[in-house]
């Protein structure tokens, strides 16, 4: 495509000009002052569009228009909440080629996975709309004779949303999609490193809400800024939930600061997964999962693979196969789909790739492939890398650490599954794991309770990518949140026990006597 005509073109239908407000509540867009904040594309340097960013001003009033709009809100029946979202899902659906191809152009990642996220939002709305009739409570015995008791669920309020550039529509939507039929209003601030994909997403939840009365604008606000944007909601008594999708370091910041006034956190944080390979692997039918999931998004996934563990006996095999692969990766423009990878997202980004491998390297780490810096035509924006492989031991201190970038690490293991699994849980973080076997011993012993203590583990399968049915989320600095699928639902939501007495004595639990 002519990249620049074609995403001119992208930019209009979107309704993203050349310098937007940074603050809406639905439909009216706040006259925001905030600091200007430009939004380049890594694939060709190129500025895309400005955005004022929000002030402490325009995030007060959109919490009071959200306060005032989850009253009217949360007693509009769950089917007809579903409605709303089954209708964001269909024009989702208009603008999928338009928004999918923005987020790869201001993201970085390749055309065909930012059309595959926006297919999630698609996936999340139907799921959410099936779910709005299935907000069930269960009915309880009681003790006491002639008591009826049983618990359901109401909505909660304002939902603060916090995500991340990597996945800069979708996780928005994991998160609305929920909150919005299960009654509650959403208060969403975006990477201010993809801030015109959260612009785009606004405008399309608009069409929804000016055709529906029982819509009201609140449901959607939007903050873009920085940093001090996600303190203001993190320290807000007014948002019950707060959901945020970042690094450990920020992750633990919001948690404070909500755990402080006892509000609730559903946090989606770093990830450093890890594939084990035994010896009766089928190398054949995974290495194209191993390959993707290691420089797929450019590493710049949370479930991202950066670590293969690999038996002894198969090491050098596995080893010659990966260097022969990564000779083969075509590296360039996301938007063409001929490329396997794109663009990191800055030029801070490239910087910590290569502190990261200069460090694996001091710790005693060898270079299988050793990535560099791509220039000349093409690469002007500084942001294209090679991937690199290290062949490393766990304990190494960058190993420990999540890199987000295609750095993969090659650790060897000798003797059972068990010596695999060990190393793969030794680290901080617990989100995505794989195995690779044909040994159904091995295969059931990695997804017992010995064996992976990652949120997500799979058995021939990546650790890269999530289905929408299931609860996505993981453990230990991961953050022990769960987002999408299953009964993800339920943390939306403030859970409540009742108990009717339908007798005509009032009986005390427990079979206690209170005589006067």
């Amino acid at each position: 495509m002519n990249e620049t005509t074609e995403i001119q073109k992208v930019l209009e239908t979107l309704g993203v000009k050349e310098v937007n407000n940074g603050a809406a509540v639905g439909a009216h867009w706040f006259a925001t002052r905030g600091e200007k904040i430009d939004s380049y594309s890594p694939v060709d340097g190129k500025l895309i569009a400005s955005v004022n960013a929000a002030t402490e001003a325009d995030y007060e009033a959109s919490i009071l228009k959200a306060q005032e709009a989850f009253k009217s809100w949360r007693n509009v029946p769950a089917p007809k909440r579903g409605e709303i979202v089954r209708q964001f899902g269909e024009e989702l659906r208009k603008q999928k080629d338009a928004l999918g191809a923005l987020v790869s152009y201001e993201m970085g990642k390749s055309l065909q996975e930012g059309l595959g996220e926006v297919q999630e939002m698609i996936d999340i709305c139907d799921f959410a709309v099936g779910l709005s009739r299935q907000l069930n409570g269960s009915t309880l015995h009681s003790e006491r004779p002639k008591h009826r008791m049983y618990d359901q669920y109401h909505p909660l309020g304002i939902v603060g949303i916090i995500s991340a550039f990597n996945f800069p529509v979708a996780v928005w939507s994991w998160n609305t999609a929920l909150a919005w039929i299960a009654g509650n209003v959403c208060i969403w601030k975006p990477s201010e490193k993809a801030p015109l994909c959260s612009i785009a997403c606004q405008n399309i939840i608009n069409k929804v809400i000016e055709n529906n009365e029982d819509a009201p604008d609140g449901i959607s606000c939007l903050v873009i800024g920085d940093a001090e944007i996600g303190k203001l909601i993190s320290n807000d008594k007014r948002v019950p939930l707060v959901s945020a999708t970042g690094s450990t370091r920020m992750g633990k910041a919001v948690n404070q600061a909500v755990a402080a006034r006892l509000g609730k956190s559903l946090l989606e944080l770093g990830g450093n997964n890890a594939v084990i390979i035994t010896p009766s692997a089928d190398l054949k039918m995974v290495l194209p999962a191993l390959v993707f999931g290691a420089v797929g998004t450019t590493g710049q996934r949370c479930t991202s693979t950066r670590r293969l563990i690999v038996h002894d006996s198969i090491f050098d095999e596995v080893k010659n196969v990966l260097k022969n692969a990564y000779g083969q990766l075509k590296i360039g423009s996301s938007l063409d789909e001929s490329n396997h990878v794109g663009p990191l997202i800055d030029k801070d980004a490239v910087k910590m790739y290569f502190d990261a491998i200069a460090a694996v390297k001091a710790e005693g780490g060898e270079m299988l492939v050793e990535g560099k810096l791509l220039e000349g035509e093409g690469y002007e924006s500084g942001c294209y890398v090679e991937p690199s492989i290290a062949i490393v031991e766990n304990s190494y201190k960058m190993v420990q650490h999540e890199t987000f970038a295609p750095l993969l690490y090659l650790i060897k293991y000798s003797g059972d599954v068990a010596n695999a699994i060990d190393i793969q849980n030794d680290v901080p973080q617990g989100l995505s794991s794989a195995i690779m076997t044909m040994n159904m011993r091995e295969q059931e012993e990695f997804l017992s309770q010995v064996g992976s203590d990652c949120g997500i583990a799979n058995v021939n399968i990546g650790t890269s990518g999530a289905e929408i049915g299931g609860a996505f989320g993981g453990e230990k600095e991961t953050g022990g949140g769960r987002e999408s699928g299953s009964d993800a639902w339920k943390i939306y939501m403030r859970r409540q026990t009742n108990t009717i007495n339908w007798g005509t004595d009032l009986p005390l639990a427990q079979g206690i006597k209170f005589d006067f």
